[in-house]
């Protein structure tokens, strides 16, 4: 690269958007490329048990699955906004926590631009209250939990030390937890999404 040209801070995307991740423009995001981007983005660094990896966008349903039946007074968009919690990932890529830790604050940033941006382009608040994220933090920590124990190796102890004990039975989400190919978690994540929209 020639001196004095910034490096490249954007995307293309497959829907042929451009993201510029520096400044990113809820214009320039569709819920087909987040879709398909986090049905190929595998939680756990692919750590995981199955024929597949366990995807964020299958994560992502789990989390909205397990928010909508434990938050029964919160609305549909509510609901979506657990379904996006983790959509920035589509670009950035699910860094396990202790990287993140690592990395310290710049990734967040950029995280959380891109997140502002999803919830404007599908009609959610910039700023979620306080009360609904850590609701929204609750489900996925019993999603991890679940995780933990069922796919990646942890043993009940650690996964109970690190994301605490959850107060439901695994046995209604199961179903979620046998990691499926991505074009399956793609189309069922965007068939969610659907539905929550147009409630």
């Amino acid at each position: 690269m020639s001196d004095g040209v910034p490096p490249r801070a954007w995307q293309r995307m497959l829907s042929g958007r451009r993201l510029d991740l520096l400044d990113p423009l809820p214009m320039d995001i569709e819920i087909e490329d987040i879709a398909h981007g986090l049905a190929r983005v595998a939680r756990w660094n692919g750590q995981t048990l199955g024929p597949a990896a366990f995807s964020v966008a299958q994560h992502s349903l789990l989390v909205e699955a397990i928010f909508t039946a434990t938050e029964p007074n919160y609305d549909s968009k509510s609901s979506l906004a657990a379904l996006l919690h983790d959509a920035p990932e589509y670009v950035v890529g699910d860094m396990i926590s202790p990287f993140k830790a690592v990395i310290g604050g710049d990734y967040k940033a950029v995280e959380h631009r891109l997140l502002d941006a999803i919830h404007l382009r599908f009609g959610l608040p910039k700023e979620q209250p306080d009360a609904l994220l850590n609701r929204i933090k609750a489900a996925d920590h019993i999603a991890a939990h679940f995780e933990a124990t069922e796919l990646a190796g942890f043993s009940e102890e650690e996964a109970k030390r690190l994301f605490g004990q959850p107060q439901i039975h695994l046995a209604a989400y199961a179903t979620l937890l046998h990691p499926w190919g991505a074009d399956l978690a793609k189309s069922r994540f965007l068939e969610r999404f659907t539905q929550l929209e147009i409630r």
